[in-house]
């Protein structure tokens, strides 16, 4: 790959909080959510359709279900959304007992079970957590103590999940029981330095290098397998939130991002803050696999 691709705002959709971008390759569609904004968005580039519906809390990730409709992570626990309408069937809330902490990000694993991490929503607290979901509905707590999880991400051959500790600014790398779901030896992947933000939402592409969108830093990294800097893209947003591969070929990138927070003079800075965008990375990514359940 060579140069630097121009990213292109596809929706200026004013998001709070954009996140979790997700390919649907039976509809051709993008599914991403405002998390604050308690939406969904669909947006299908073939021709612009755009679709928005409200979700009853905030809606940290999503993931397709083989069944049909999605899987989601909201701040009141793990529920089903049915498509095209947007019914919400609730599963279960394993932090019920935590009312700071909220949903953020999450992807299913290529076993069809669903991985969600939560975070304390002032940011400030270790309270955070990633959990399984099952296909049957069986929930189980993997790690905790950060206080903002994102991610996660594979690698192709799944055996090492990647997860942003947001506020300690580290990406860490953990061994993954394919079969198992479990998660050991982990370790860090990369460090962000503080010009650079704070490594946000991952994807891996085909040839297994790791994407991160950097939350107020104005940019993507493409890291190695090894953790070393492959190339950065530049941004027009200083709060790019995530990344997911799409498109018929999955070699569109499209990039989440944020305006919360941003005083009138900032967002004057990067006035296509919470937009949605699009650019050509060079490289294809991996479909995105679908909960069982």
């Amino acid at each position: 790959m060579t140069g630097n691709p121009e990213p292109r705002c596809v929706w200026d959709a004013r998001a709070l909080l954009g996140e979790g971008p997700v390919w649907d390759p039976d509809e051709g569609v993008l599914n991403w959510v405002d998390i604050k904004g308690k939406a969904l968005h669909r947006y299908r580039p073939a021709d612009g359709w755009r679709a928005s519906l409200s979700v009853p809390s905030e809606i940290g990730c999503i993931a397709l279900r083989q069944g049909g409709g999605l899987v989601a992570a909201l701040r009141t626990g793990f529920v089903f959304i049915g498509l095209p309408a947007g019914a919400v069937i609730p599963l279960s809330d394993p932090e019920a007992h935590l009312p700071g902490n909220r949903f953020n990000d999450g992807k299913c694993d290529r076993n069809g079970r669903f991985f969600a991490g939560t975070m304390d929503d002032a940011c400030q607290a270790p309270t955070g957590s990633l959990y399984r979901l099952d296909p049957g509905g069986e929930t189980t707590r993997l790690i905790s103590g950060y206080a903002v999880c994102n991610g996660p991400a594979w690698s192709p051959d799944g055996g090492t999940l990647y997860f942003s500790d947001s506020a300690a600014r580290l990406i860490h790398a953990f061994d993954f029981d394919v079969a198992g779901g479990s998660l050991a030896n982990g370790r860090v992947f990369a460090r962000v330095p503080e010009d650079a933000g704070y490594p946000d939402g991952l994807t891996v592409d085909a040839e297994g290098f790791l994407w991160s969108a950097h939350w107020d830093g104005w940019r993507l990294t493409r890291y190695a397998p090894d953790g070393c800097i492959d190339r950065v893209i530049p941004l027009p947003v200083r709060r790019p939130t995530s990344c997911a591969f799409g498109g018929p070929g999955l070699d569109r990138l499209y990039v989440t991002s944020a305006s919360i927070d941003l005083t009138p003079d900032e967002l004057a800075g990067n006035p296509l803050a919470g937009g949605l965008f699009e650019l050509d990375a060079g490289v294809a990514g991996l479909p995105e696999p679908r909960f069982a359940g």
